[in-house]
């Protein structure tokens, strides 16, 4: 499989310049008016129930696949966000590693040394993609946002969307990015793009949600493009098939209990 960098350089810049150019300039709205459309959409990005879902991550170079990472995430509803667990199915090189989340904290568990090191979100764990892409995480609960204006931008297929614009920042410790630029299907409050930015305001990635399939009560999306702020040849594709509701114990997202848990 290659991955055409042309469309994609395309995307970043081309969604870019229609977006400046068809934003209605509509006012900030009320901050709960944002975030009811941020539920919406978390609603839709993740089941608000306790689930697992298999998750493949190929990070491309130029159009040409160059690493490959496979996951299980297994998630837990507590309160507004959730408790994850990832296990690191391959490369065989990774393969047993966990990274769990639990409230503000993020750990890498290694079965070598059956040692947890606290890590960062925003560590790459594959290409583009960061540790904080594969915990499942309700945004509203990571972010203070506001809803600045609707445009009509171009989707991943390149088809024109009318969306409401959101601006997320930084609220917990957890989340992985600064902030968000969040565009979300102002008909159905599907996801459809993200722009992540650094304390500095610089541009890291732009992500876009695609191919919804009717998963575990929803159309969710089962795919998201994920092409580097600074180089739109690098670009990673994350994939999550095979959502499946499953009753998580507590005791799994605690440091201490992951030397038992077996896939």
């Amino acid at each position: 499989m290659q991955l055409d960098r042309r469309e994609f350089a395309q995307l970043i810049l081309g969604g870019m310049t229609a977006a400046s150019l068809t934003s209605f300039g509509l006012p900030a709205l009320a901050a709960d008016n944002a975030a009811r459309i941020l539920q919406k959409t978390d609603a839709i990005r993740n089941p608000q129930t306790s689930f697992a879902v298999d998750v493949t991550l190929v990070n491309y170079d130029r159009g040409r696949p160059k690493e490959k990472t496979t996951v299980t995430t297994y998630s837990r509803p507590t309160g507004s966000q959730f408790q994850t667990l990832v296990h690191i199915n391959s490369p065989s090189a990774d393969r047993g590693k966990i990274l769990l989340r639990n409230g503000n904290s993020l750990w890498l568990y290694d079965p070598s040394s059956k040692a947890s090191v606290r890590i960062s979100p925003r560590q790459r764990l594959l290409g583009n993609a960061s540790n904080g892409d594969v915990v499942s995480s309700n945004l509203v609960g990571d972010y203070r946002v506001s809803l600045t204006g609707t445009e009509t931008i171009a989707d991943g297929n390149k088809q024109s969307r009318s969306c409401h614009k959101l601006r997320l920042t930084q609220a917990a410790q957890s989340a992985p990015y600064s902030a968000v630029d969040f565009w979300v299907d102002a008909s159905n409050s599907q996801p459809v793009k993200g722009m992540y930015y650094t304390k500095s305001g610089k541009l890291i990635k732009v992500a876009w949600y695609r191919k919804g399939k009717r998963q575990m009560g929803a159309t969710r999306p089962t795919e998201i493009v994920i092409a580097d702020g600074f180089d739109p040849n690098k670009v990673t594709v994350m994939s999550m098939g095979n959502f499946r509701a499953k009753n998580i114990p507590s005791s799994w997202f605690s440091k201490e209990w992951l030397p038992n848990f077996k896939a």
